[in-house]
C-alpha cells in the first residue's frame, strides 16, 4: 500500500505515536504525522490522493526511533501530553448533523439504513453451516485462480474439522452467539435516535454469514419501497475481509436487480475517527479503570481482531493504519481526562498456518507478564457487540493466560452495544451522509476533504481492491529456521497438501472425507 508522503520514505510504528520504556518519562520516538494511504478515500467517484497532516507540516516528516522498529514485538507506550511535542491531532470528526436542512434532504423520499455485520450461529446446530459460509467466502480464504473450484470443498472440510472445537466455545457462552440480538437492539436504538433527530428512517440488519442474511434485508428494503439507502457496516475500521466482503456481496446483488440499480445509496465505509465513538470508548475505559485498586498502574490492552499480514502488505488493506490511528485518538481523549496509563495494541483470533498481523494478543500477554505488569485492562477495540471473540476468547482464554503469566488484576471493557453516545453518533453519521446519497460527482472542497469518505458500493470497492488482484507471494526467498519466510512457506506447503487431497477425493470418489460422510460416495 503506497503512502503519499512526498519524498519521505520512512518506517512508521506498528502501533501508536511514540514509545517509551515502562518507567521512562522521555519519549523514545518522535510523534509521527498521520498520513492517509494513497487512494484510500473516494467521495462519489472523486479519488482523494492526499497526505493529511491535520495542522502538521505538509511535508509529512516521519521520525523513526533510533533503536528501529520491527512491528512484531509487543511494546508499552506511555502517554505524554500531546502539546509538549506536537499540535493536537485533528483527525477527530465532530458531528455536524445539526447544521443539515433535514427536511429538504429527505423530502418525499423513503430513507433506509442497512447495518452490515458478520453474523453468528444462534444454536450449536448452526455452528458448522455458519463456518461453511464463512470459509466459502473468497475474501476470507483467497485461493489461486487455478484452484478456485475447490473453494466450497475446502470450506466444507475446514468447517467440519473446526466445528467440534467451535461448538465447545459457543456452548461455554450459552449455546450460541448473542450477535443477532445485540445487533437488532442496536438497529432499534438507532431508529429511535434518527426519529428523535427528525429523520423518519427504517433500519435493517444484514448479516454476511448467517441469518438475517444481507439478501433477506435487501428483499425487505425493496418491499418497503426505500428510495434512499445509507449502508453502514458495524465495523469501526475498514478491512477487505469484513466491510469489504459485505460490500462486494452488495455490489453483486445491486448489479442483478433493476430496482436496486436505480435506488440512490451511499456507503459509510469506516467511522473509527468519529468523536462520538471515541468518547464512548473512552467512557467505558474510564469506568472500568475505576474498578482497579490502583487505576494508574493498569496497562490498557487494546486487542483487535487480526487479519492475514498479506492483506495489509500486498492487497493494500487499510485496517492496520486505521486501527492504529483509532487507538491514538482514544488515548488522546483519555489524556484530556488526565488518564495517561501505559497502553499497547495487539491482534487476536488468528487461524491457519499463514502469518497474521503482529504482535499477537496471546504472545503479548505472556510478554507483559514477564515484564512485571500486574494490572491489565483488556479493550476489545474492533468489536461493537459481544460475541465469541469477547465472551470466550478474551474473557476465558486470555484471562486464564494472563493470570498464569503473573498478571494479578484483570479487567475487560465491555463492547459498546447500545451505549447512548455511540448510538447517537451513528445517527449523526447517517444524517451527515444524506447529502451524498446518489451523488455521482462532487465538486465542493468540503466533500473532497471529508474524513468519512462516502460513495456508492461500486466506487468504494474500486478504491480498496480495484482489480481484485491475486495476492502476490509474501516472500521471494527461502529461509531456514523459525523465520517469517519459513512460516509463510510452511503455510503454503500445508495448503498445497490440503488442495492435493481434495483434488484426489473429488477425482477418485474415494478417501477419508467420503468415509466420514463429508462428501457423498460415488456408485
Amino acid at each position: 500500500m503506497m503512502m503519499n508522503c512526498g519524498a519521505v520514505n520512512a518506517t512508521t510504528p506498528s502501533s501508536t505515536s511514540w514509545s517509551a520504556s515502562h518507567s521512562s518519562k522521555v519519549p523514545m520516538l518522535l510523534p509521527r504525522a498521520i498520513c492517509t494511504p494513497q487512494r484510500m478515500c473516494c467521495v462519489s467517484g472523486v479519488h482523494v490522493d492526499a497526505c493529511v497532516s491535520f495542522n502538521v507540516s505538509r511535508n509529512c516528516a516521519v521520525a523513526k526511533d533510533s533503536l528501529g522498529w520491527s512491528g512484531t514485538s509487543p511494546s508499552l507506550y506511555s502517554k505524554q501530553p500531546f502539546n509538549k511535542f506536537l499540535l493536537p491531532l485533528k483527525a477527530l470528526v465532530t458531528s455536524t448533523s445539526q447544521d443539515f436542512p433535514i427536511a429538504s434532504l429527505i423530502g418525499e423520499e423513503k430513507v433506509g439504513v442497512l447495518l452490515l455485520n458478520l453474523g453468528g450461529p444462534e444454536t450449536l446446530e448452526d455452528v458448522q453451516p455458519f463456518l461453511f459460509n464463512l470459509f466459502a467466502d473468497p475474501d476470507i480464504i483467497r485461493l489461486p485462480r487455478l484452484f478456485r473450484f475447490l473453494q466450497k470443498p475446502l470450506a466444507q472440510f475446514i468447517s467440519v474439522a473446526r466445528a467440534p472445537k467451535s461448538k465447545e466455545g459457543y456452548a461455554s457462552i450459552g449455546g450460541g452467539s448473542p450477535l443477532r440480538q445485540i445487533t437488532d437492539a442496536q438497529a432499534e436504538e438507532l431508529r429511535k435516535s434518527l426519529w428523535e433527530k427528525q429523520v423518519p428512517a427504517k433500519v435493517y440488519v444484514g448479516m454476511r454469514y448467517w441469518h438475517p442474511f444481507t439478501e433477506e434485508a435487501i428483499e425487505q428494503i425493496k418491499r418497503d419501497g426505500i428510495t434512499k439507502l445509507v449502508v453502514l457496516p458495524l465495523y469501526p475500521q475498514f478491512s477487505i475481509s469484513t466491510s469489504g466482503s459485505s460490500l462486494r456481496l452488495l455490489e453483486s446483488i445491486f448489479r442483478e436487480d433493476e430496482y436496486l440499480v436505480n435506488m440512490q445509496h451511499t456507503v459509510i465505509p469506516s467511522w473509527y475517527q468519529r468523536e462520538g465513538y471515541i468518547k464512548a470508548m473512552a467512557n467505558l475505559i474510564e469506568k472500568e479503570l475505576e474498578k482497579f485498586d490502583r487505576p494508574e498502574q493498569a496497562v490498557i490492552f487494546f486487542s483487535a481482531h487480526g487479519v492475514p499480514l498479506a492483506y495489509v502488505e500486498e492487497a493494500g488493506d487499510p485496517y492496520k493504519a486505521e486501527m492504529e490511528e483509532c487507538v491514538d485518538l482514544i488515548m488522546e481523549e483519555l489524556e484530556k481526562r488526565k488518564i495517561i496509563n501505559a497502553y499497547t495494541l495487539a491482534y487476536q483470533s488468528r487461524v491457519g498456518p499463514v502469518e497474521w498481523l503482529k504482535p499477537y494478543t496471546d504472545e503479548t500477554i505472556i510478554e507483559l507478564g514477564k515484564k512485571g505488569v500486574k494490572r491489565l485492562l483488556a479493550v476489545p477495540i474492533s468489536f461493537v457487540s459481544e460475541h465469541i471473540e469477547t465472551l470466550e476468547e478474551i474473557d476465558v482464554e486470555y484471562k486464564e493466560l494472563a493470570l498464569k503469566s503473573g498478571i494479578e488484576k484483570w479487567g475487560r471493557v465491555p463492547a459498546l452495544g447500545c451505549e447512548p453516545t455511540f448510538i447517537s453518533d451513528l445517527a449523526d453519521a447517517v444524517i451527515e451522509s444524506l447529502p451524498y446519497v446518489g451523488a455521482m460527482a462532487v465538486s465542493n472542497l468540503e466533500a473532497r476533504q471529508s474524513l468519512v469518505p462516502l460513495g456508492s458500493v461500486e466506487e468504494l470497492l474500486a478504491v480498496y481492491d480495484s482489480k481484485r488482484r491475486e495476492l502476490p507471494s509474501p516472500v521471494t526467498v527461502w529461509e531456514w529456521g523459525w523465520t517469517r519466510s519459513a512460516e509463510t512457506w510452511n503455510g503454503r506447503a500445508a495448503m498445497l497438501a490440503v488442495l492435493v487431497l481434495l483434488v484426489l477425493e473429488v477425482t477418485t470418489g474415494q478417501g477419508f472425507l467420503h468415509q466420514w460422510g463429508i462428501f457423498p460416495s460415488f456408485h
